[in-house]
């Protein structure tokens, strides 16, 4: 795309339908579109109205009919089972293929739902293009969710299939998925037609006669088939996330707006072009997963990674390193969380000089706020761009970014950037009117949203309205809190429910976490707002140590304690701080802040359905008994 990023960004705003109109070339069409923007029914708005097309064929079959059949598609690396396998664009097309004409030949037509509950295996992302190629609607749920969560997730989708992995495989141990499946499937009120389950060698599942079916048999059967059109505004996958009533929200993503706009950031923000590697070191269970494993390097052409593994442990800190080194990556995408977890490991990062990563060239960041020092300790160590950006599951694709294809601009360490062209940010301040700049307050995008952001939720067009749209009407309320510069960098530093208030001080606990980042004993950490009976909060922070520390835990606290006293000043009121061993945290890596808050202020809390680890907050539950704070529920 021609011109620089402030020329693109701002056409993006003042001329949506001609730039995205533009955008849309690249992506093949069975049919082009009506309207660019539908606006009939603000603020539902739909893009790429009348449209038709297929995301299977625009991120297989168009690649092969352009000749390039033979290039790498999908690299599936597990060093949890010592097993590689690459998949051209031929084998990748075939065997997606051959997965539709299964589920097609057991009743699975255009507007179906799927259920795909798998590990970090190719059959994964096999299942979510087969169910894309038909024209079903796929809803991937994380391998090894409880049951009752699970059975949660088919009542609201109602899926006449199940695709699922008889087992996942984590260090040290194996989880086994049929169990919590058939667990599932006899909670819920609705009951799938069928189950296909790919076996593991390490744990293969008792099937079902007469539900349950082999996926090695099935597609051993089946007939390839052919790719389904569908309409630009038909739904390519439902992703459910946390809502704040304790039902999951169903995120719908759209097949139009998802396949222009994840096309199009492969090369913009990424830098990333046709025939080169990408690595999202995610799980397709997440978002990051859903667009940038399966769906956007894909579509742009690209060879993707496809990683069972761990940061550390399998087997160690550089674990990483040898992924980029061994496949030629360019470009990485992980969570803050995974790079604190390898400088905990290896502080100085004596494994890295093991590895050639010569053709690496940027590291991309999000999930959690990445703060600073970490990203000067990777910048350091790795002689490449770092940059944090900001989205969620329900844009899809980043709100703000150092957009690599359109030329870097300086980075500004605790910022994600400025807002990529489409995104028209805005702060809102307490009394409902936009901020001053540099002023925090709840950060807003002003619709129409862009192409690729959830369009409504599964069935609930009400709780979008109501989620999103009302508090703040004309934009889409993020739920992040921060505020924008003079040179319009987005700081993000807090979800709005972590701004604290103390003795009347709106405060930041992102800046907090920021200065204790900054000592060189500490690895991670969080700091959350408790309870207080004069002050109404005070912050109160955890701190995970760099591996090696045998400093005293009391000396500590009382260097962090100082630093934000002079970092922030006194109206922080931050005086206490805790050392543990871990923070708990998603299986995403996001740290489960709210949790820890409410075990803190002894409310009642419910155990997290995406906690990787729960024992973890038995450890925290600890921590706070040992500085005077108790918890109560469950």
């Amino acid at each position: 795309m021609i011109g620089g990023f402030d020329e693109i960004w701002r056409r993006s705003l003042k001329d949506p339908q001609g730039f995205w109109g533009d955008v849309a070339e690249g992506i093949d069409w069975t049919r082009k579109w009506d309207k660019v923007l539908d606006e009939s029914r603000a603020p539902f708005y739909r893009w790429f109205a009348g449209g038709e097309l297929n995301t299977c064929y625009n991120a297989l079959d168009r690649h092969v009919a352009a000749g390039h059949g033979a290039r790498a598609a999908l690299i599936y690396d597990s060093p949890v089972t010592g097993t590689q396998k690459t998949y051209s664009y031929d084998e990748l097309t075939e065997r997606v293929a051959l997965c539709a004409g299964a589920l097609a030949a057991r009743g699975v037509v255009k507007g179906d739902r799927v259920v795909i509950y798998m590990p970090m295996i190719a059959e994964a992302a096999i299942a979510m293009l087969a169910c894309a190629r038909l024209g079903a609607v796929h809803s991937v749920v994380f391998g090894g969710f409880a049951a009752n969560e699970l059975a949660v997730r088919i009542d609201d989708c109602g899926p006449k299939a199940i695709i699922a992995g008889s087992c996942g495989i984590e260090p040290g141990r194996i989880v086994a998925y049929k169990p919590l499946l058939d667990a599932a499937i006899e909670i819920a009120s609705h009951k799938p037609d069928f189950c296909l389950i790919a076996q593991r060698d390490a744990g293969r599942a008792e099937l079902i006669p007469g539900r349950d079916i082999d996926w090695d048999d099935a597609l051993a059967a089946a007939t390839p088939h052919d790719c389904v059109p569908v309409k630009a505004t038909d739904p390519l996958y439902i992703l459910y996330t946390s809502g704040t009533t304790g039902e999951p929200k169903g995120v719908v993503r759209d097949n139009g707006g998802h396949a222009v706009a994840l096309n199009w950031s492969m090369s913009n923000i990424y830098n990333v072009k046709s025939g080169e590697v990408y690595w999202a070191a995610s799980d397709v269970g997440w978002v990051v997963g859903h667009s940038y494993i399966v769906y956007a390097p894909l579509l742009a052409g690209c060879t993707t990674i496809l990683y069972e593994g761990k940061p550390v442990g399998t087997p160690d800190a550089g674990a990483f390193w040898r992924v980029i080194a061994e496949h030629g990556v360019k470009c990485m995408f992980t969570a803050p969380t995974a790079f604190r977890a390898i400088k905990k490991e290896d502080p100085d990062g004596a494994l890295i000089g093991g590895y050639d990563l010569s053709r690496f060239e940027s590291l991309f960041l999000a999930g959690e706020r990445a703060d600073p020092d970490t990203i000067q300790w990777a910048e350091r160590l790795l002689g490449v761009p770092v940059l944090d950006h900001w989205w969620q599951t329900e844009t899809g694709w980043s709100i703000a970014a150092n957009c690599l294809g359109l030329g870097k601009i300086p980075v500004k360490y605790g910022s994600p950037s400025r807002p990529v062209p489409g995104w028209d940010l805005r702060v809102i301040g307490e009394n409902g009117e936009e901020a001053k700049t540099g002023d925090i307050g709840a950060l807003v995008a002003r619709l129409p949203l862009p192409p690729g952001s959830l369009p409504t939720l599964w069935n609930a067009e009400d709780r979008f309205r109501a989620a999103y749209l009302t508090d703040y009407p004309g934009y889409y309320q993020t739920a992040d809190a921060g505020f924008i510069d003079d040179d319009g960098y987005v700081f993000v530093m807090s979800r709005t429910d972590d701004i604290i208030n103390v003795a009347g001080h709106r405060l930041s606990t992102g800046a907090m976490e920021e200065v204790l980042s900054n000592h060189p004993d500490v690895a991670e950490c969080a700091v959350i707002g408790v309870a207080d009976p004069i002050k109404g909060q005070v912050p109160l922070g955890f701190m995970v140590l760099k591996a090696g520390v045998v400093r005293p835990n009391a000396d500590i606290v009382g260097e962090v304690v100082g630093m934000v006293r002079n970092d922030i000043g006194p109206v922080a009121a931050f005086k206490t701080a805790t050392i543990v061993d871990r923070l708990p945290k998603t299986r995403s890596g996001k740290i489960l802040r709210g949790t820890m808050r409410a075990i803190a202020d002894c409310e009642d809390w419910k155990m997290p359905a995406t906690i990787d680890d729960p024992a973890i907050l038995d450890e925290i539950d600890v921590a706070l008994r040992g500085i005077g704070y108790g918890r109560e529920g469950s």
